[in-house]
């Protein structure tokens, strides 16, 4: 039974060294994990061929910059440094999966016109940059590579490489040996010893795609600084993006405002004057008591809806209660909500009146969500104003599963938010709760 047994234990110990030698394999020989070995041997002679041309491109250029062939020189090795960019790019993107955005370049009409468009364009000489520089930080990816990779195979293979890669030693008694492998001056060439160099390459081999991700840490953040668009050029992109949504937004609320108008209020004013000319008419024939306060009756209904239609026309372009501050009105607002809500507010600093609207409105959209789409029995409502920011945190207990994409509402919340350079974050795991958070600059 013992035998048995221990035969057992080590079938078991075999399977578990078999599935830990496939998981092994699989990280280490895997799609990603190839893919950064395969950007490393593409990268670095791509980087040190473009780091020589540009190199001699300005040397020769600056050297001839008196003269206009060495302007039109120092132009070609700019555009062919955004070239080599575009392929950097490419291959980031494909093989690292590193997404950088394209820069917007300066063009221009005409030879001498794209000539100084290429020379004065900091994003071309940003791409000089980068290129005199990649191949500093390419080399550290080859480097590990060589010790993951390279010396990595060559160990674990060793005890079947040793057979046929020994070295004769002829020693001066006339005497030959053959030794391969040494360890602190020990041969490698038994058995036993084949152990030593199998589990330093095993160990190499499991630690290559880690050593190889951090190796390529440098060249990374080099391409996205210097091949994307400058932290000026993100600002200028984000304000044109926000300028338009505060655009598309205005004029979505004056159609609105004029649908409204024309379709509820402007309807029920037209009726009121019917009504009234009606009343003129019967008072003038000497009409009935009770058909002329019949009419009167009407026409008092249609008043009154017409002012109830307006308030809350009113109330959609800014709600008179933000008047006394964002707390009063998120108050109300709770009051009023279909839901039980908790309101929570900690404003040390009142916010300017563009922002307490943008924060009323994401606020009320929110809990009108959570009543009609989350099936949520309750919702929270945090406010909080510190230090230059406003935060307004929406919790509600329903089931989840709310995101931001094309078509939803949280999309047109966030391009509100964005107007004021304010952001929108939405955790809504399936199942709930779901926490959105709006931060605006106060």
């Amino acid at each position: 039974m013992d035998t048995a047994l221990l035969r057992l234990l080590s079938m078991d110990g075999l399977r578990t060294l078999v599935a830990r030698l496939r998981a092994l394999a699989r990280a280490t020989f895997g799609r990603r994990a190839l893919a950064a070995a395969l950007y490393v041997l593409l990268a670095f002679p791509l980087a040190y061929v473009g780091f020589l041309l540009t190199l001699v491109g300005l040397a020769v250029g600056g050297a001839l910059s008196v003269t206009t062939l060495g302007l039109w020189l120092m132009a070609g090795t700019v555009r062919g440094a955004l070239a080599l960019g575009a392929v950097q790019r490419r291959l980031a993107r494909r093989l690292l999966g590193v997404q950088i955005e394209e820069p917007v370049r300066a063009e221009g009409r005409g030879i001498f016109a794209w000539r100084r468009a290429v020379l004065g364009d900091r994003v071309g000489w940003r791409a000089v940059g980068c290129a005199l520089l990649t191949p500093f930080t390419a080399v550290l990816g080859v480097i590990a590579v060589g010790i993951g990779y390279v010396y990595g195979v060559l160990l674990t293979l060793h005890p079947l490489l040793a057979r046929v890669n020994y070295e004769t030693v002829h020693h001066p008694d006339g005497s030959a040996s053959r030794v391969s492998l040494e360890f602190f001056g020990h041969q490698v060439d038994t058995w036993p010893r084949w152990l030593i160099p199998l589990t330093l390459g095993l160990l190499l081999l499991a630690v290559a795609p880690w050593l190889l991700r951090y190796a390529l840490t440098p060249h990374r953040l080099v391409l996205t600084a210097l091949l994307g668009p400058s932290a000026a050029d993100r600002r200028i992109r984000a304000l044109e993006e926000t300028r338009a949504h505060a655009v598309e937004d205005a004029a979505a609320t004056l159609r609105r405002i004029e649908r409204d108008l024309h379709d509820g209020t402007q309807a029920r004013l037209v009726g009121l004057t019917m009504h009234l000319t009606m009343i003129r008419e019967l008072i003038a024939a000497d009409a009935a008591p009770d058909r002329l306060l019949s009419v009167v009756d009407t026409a008092q209904g249609n008043a009154t809806q017409a002012i109830t239609d307006l308030r809350h026309l009113v109330k959609g372009i800014h709600p008179p209660v933000l008047d006394e501050g964002l707390p009063a009105a998120l108050a109300t607002l709770a009051a009023d909500s279909a839901l039980p809500v908790a309101l929570t507010t900690d404003i040390r600093t009142r916010p300017t009146p563009a922002v307490e609207s943008i924060a009323y409105f994401c606020a009320a959209e929110l809990l009108a969500n959570a009543a009609k789409h989350s099936r949520a029995a309750s919702a929270t409502v945090d406010v909080t104003g510190r230090d230059g920011l406003l935060r307004l945190r929406v919790t509600d207990d329903g089931r989840g599963g709310a995101a931001l994409g094309k078509g939803s509402g949280l999309t047109g919340l966030l391009a509100r938010a964005r107007t004021v350079d304010g952001t929108l974050t939405c955790d809504s795991p399936p199942g709930g709760p779901t926490v959105v958070t709006v931060e605006l600059p106060l």
